[in-house]
């Protein structure tokens, strides 16, 4: 038995490890400014891990008093090499074609610039009426400030048929901080499970996702 949800009326979606996997190129980020502060490497699946808030969050309690230094060196190798390690997750193409019967927008905790970047070079602009990256609003997630920052670009009011699309504990909290629906994708393995995420809608991942946005559209 199908069991169908209310149709939503907008679809916000995170970007890292619910779209695409770009872990790669932010682990090789991390660890060189790790060697410039003597710190130990983390391997890619402690990247995904650990991760979970953005940069201007994160690095104060990783690096000190002098996190700026870091955020440069991090930024810096970033910038050299992030397009060539992103990929789109397996069904993530598809989903956005699904979710073109709605207005899609992005809202990540990634940098804003290359944020921007990724999706240019994805090619998928044109799926998305607004993106919104960490620094572009007062605050990240799990604060709800991005997310109401894209609700105002396109001038849509905080409603709860509005979805948010992400993979984490920290999506999930943004988007009941907002006043919208909190949707998981994929098992959160990474970040404690389902139950800690405590999603509305969770769904098992991207294909069964854009199947339902099929039926509802």
């Amino acid at each position: 038995m199908v069991v169908l949800y209310p149709r939503p009326a907008l679809l916000l979606y995170d970007w890292d490890n619910t779209l695409v996997d770009g872990w790669a190129g932010i682990t090789i980020s991390l660890n060189t400014a790790f060697d410039a502060f003597s710190l130990a490497h983390w391997s890619v699946q402690d990247t995904r891990e650990r991760a979970r808030v953005s940069m201007r969050e994160s690095f104060p309690k990783l690096f000190g008093p002098d996190w700026q230094r870091a955020r440069d060196i991090f930024l810096t190798t970033l910038a050299a090499q992030h397009l060539q390690h992103v990929r789109p997750i397996n069904g993530a193409a598809a989903l956005l074609d699904a979710g073109g019967a709605w207005v899609q927008g992005l809202v990540s905790n990634k940098t804003g610039r290359f944020l921007r970047a990724e999706v240019t070079h994805l090619g998928w602009d044109r799926h998305f009426r607004t993106i919104v990256g960490a620094g572009d609003a007062h605050a990240d997630k799990p604060d709800p400030a991005p997310i109401l920052l894209a609700l105002r670009q396109l001038a849509r009011p905080v409603d709860p048929t509005i979805w948010y699309l992400g993979d984490t504990e920290s999506d999930m909290q943004a988007a009941r901080a907002a006043g919208i629906t909190a949707v998981l994708v994929g098992d959160a393995a990474h970040d404690g499970g389902v139950a800690r995420a405590a999603p509305d809608i969770h769904f098992e991942d991207t294909h069964a996702l854009a199947a339902m946005l099929r039926l509802l559209a």
